[in-house]
């Protein structure tokens, strides 16, 4: 057993860990502030329909143009303000991620967007699994 490499490896990957502490801590009141103006908006394709959601997807305003009432199909109303939404909302994932790359992991910050549980949990795994001292 190489107890030197072991601490050395050990150290390296903790002054790696520091660093990255460091510049997200000093890094998040901005991210902060950035990701709490992030909207999108979006029309539907026959442009009647216009809704503009927050950073977290969640629908801010909802425009409906009066021409929509010439349709009486409440089901295809439905499903145009839905499509809509969800348009404006993968835009807004898509602003969020872009901004949060400089301080979280691509792989990790997915796992977050999409409550990816197991994803979350494998990247931990991976940590622990370097920092296990047990050897065989």
């Amino acid at each position: 057993m190489d107890y030197r490499e072991d601490n050395r490896q050990l150290r390296a990957r903790a002054e790696e860990l520091m660093g990255e502490f460091n510049r997200l801590r000093t890094g998040m009141g901005e991210l902060q502030q950035k990701l709490r103006q992030i909207t999108a908006t979006a029309k539907s394709d026959d442009g009647y329909v216009k809704a503009t959601v927050g950073p977290r997807g969640q629908l801010i305003r909802l425009d409906l143009d009066p021409r929509i009432y010439r349709r009486p199909d409440s089901k295809q109303l439905a499903e145009t303000i839905t499509e809509t939404i969800k348009r404006a909302t993968a835009d807004v994932m898509a602003q969020v991620s872009e901004a949060c790359k400089p301080y979280i992991p691509e792989e990790e910050l997915q796992a977050h967007l999409q409550f990816d549980v197991d994803g979350m949990r494998r990247r931990l795994d991976s940590e622990l699994e370097f920092l296990n001292l047990e050897r065989p």
